[in-house]
């Protein structure tokens, strides 16, 4: 998609204008957490091994590149140096680059970093007005605070598998990677807080967030649930478990795909919106009717509820379903899938999609950063390849000459 199309609509953002951010974060908490910030307008430089880089390249050795699409997505908007810290010059030279920098971010293993020789004692000797950001799977103090962990097994260890699924089956992944990238969103409003807070102190802080523990922000309904009911938060499918209320759930639309279904849920708080339901359904005559009147009315006969709605879904497309219910005022929304969003044009004329043009791979769209700032998105530029901002970064934050920057690379300091 030409940038022109839209080009009334992006901008850059220049809230973190001026804030450097050294990036040693790999897959998806980690990344997504900077890439926020870079989307904000900081300065994000991605600190890679020369060889592969972020694991999240899932790069092949001796392979072409054949699947970005993943590193796109958590690292847009960054600049790549590839520093081999396992050199001293190259410790020396992250060290230099610390110095310089407002916040550092990492998630590697439990004890890595350390082991590197960049933990928070360290770092906040070179630079006592750091930011220092980490993600690990589990928190200090908990039991399992040495394991490892990815976003399903922060999503299980954190409850959202538990509530996930219907009532009779079992626990079931969640379709997206709050695990992951929820965790870095609660990571990316802590820097800012931090951010804010340094200028008026000058004072650093160290920041920790666990994926687990990060889970428990996104269960806080269920706990709720949990306090009323004095039991674990159930599973309810599409319905809300503890939430007497009908109809309220997924009903199937023509012709019959694997997401043709539209969800529809009248208010408890506005006794109208089943009324008007069946007009539009065409059930006026169920109008006034005893068996119906109340929401737990509605619940004792559920499935004879349920089934004169999709009587009517079932004749129709789900969006449609959509429009028609959505028009009568009350909430309604059809299962739309990534093709289906990913085609939808309001979202690239408003910049929530953008393209990514690629020096080496085929645009890409991808969503951008939701939140618009007086009308318009910021704007999606490509994600680095592999060292690809080595010597300009050097330079920028350093201040070195090409031969300074040669003679690192010729030490192994740095990648070629």
């Amino acid at each position: 998609m030409p940038d022109s199309v839209m080009s009334d609509n992006v901008t850059d953002f220049t809230f973190l204008q001026g804030v450097k951010v050294i990036d040693f974060t790999q897959f998806e908490a980690g990344p997504s957490c900077t890439e926020s910030l870079a989307w904000l307008g900081a300065d994000v430089v991605k600190i890679e091994n020369p060889d592969r880089g972020d694991p999240g390249r899932r790069l092949t050795p001796g392979q072409p590149d054949n699947d970005p699409y993943y590193f796109h997505i958590l690292n847009a908007n960054k600049k790549s140096v590839t520093i081999n810290l396992k050199s001293p010059q190259g410790l020396a030279l992250a060290k230099d680059m610390i110095r310089q920098a407002d916040v550092m971010m990492e998630n590697f293993a439990p004890g890595a970093i350390e082991r590197l020789g960049l933990s928070y004692d360290v770092v906040e000797a070179i630079n006592p007005g750091i930011i220092y950001a980490q993600v690990k799977g589990f928190g200090e103090g908990s039991p399992f605070e040495k394991n490892l962990a990815f976003d399903m097994i922060a999503q299980a260890c954190g409850g959202t598998f538990s509530v996930t699924g219907e009532a009779d089956g079992p626990p079931t992944r969640p379709g997206v990677t709050i695990g992951d990238t929820g965790t870095g969103m609660l990571m990316a409003i802590t820097i800012l807080g931090a951010l804010y807070k340094r200028r008026e102190t000058g004072k650093g802080h160290r920041l920790q967030v666990a994926m687990q523990d990060a889970m428990l922000q996104y269960m806080r309904v269920n706990f709720a649930t949990q306090g009323r009911t004095g039991k674990a938060a159930q599973r309810g499918g599409a319905k809300i478990p503890g939430v007497t209320n009908a109809p309220m759930g997924l009903y199937p639309c023509a012709p019959g795909g694997p997401n043709d279904y539209v969800y529809i849920m009248t208010s408890r708080a506005n006794p109208d919106h089943w009324d008007r339901l069946l007009g539009v359904i065409g059930r006026e005559d169920l109008i006034g009717d005893t068996r119906y009147l109340t929401p737990a009315d509605r619940v004792a006969h559920e499935p004879e509820v349920d089934e004169a709605i999709a009587a009517w879904t079932r004749g129709r497309s789900k969006y449609d379903a959509m429009k028609a219910v959505g028009e009568a005022g009350i909430p309604a929304g059809a299962v739309l899938d990534t093709d289906e969003l990913n085609n939808d044009i309001s979202f690239e004329q408003r910049g929530v999609m953008q393209t990514m043009i690629h020096p080496v791979h085929r645009p890409f769209k991808m969503p951008a950063w939701p939140v618009r700032v007086d009308g318009k998105a910021t704007r999606v530029k490509a994600s680095p390849m592999l060292g690809e901002h080595t010597d300009q970064v050097i330079g920028d934050w350093l201040g070195l000459n090409g031969a300074a920057i040669a003679a690192l690379k010729a030490d192994g300091a740095v990648g070629q």
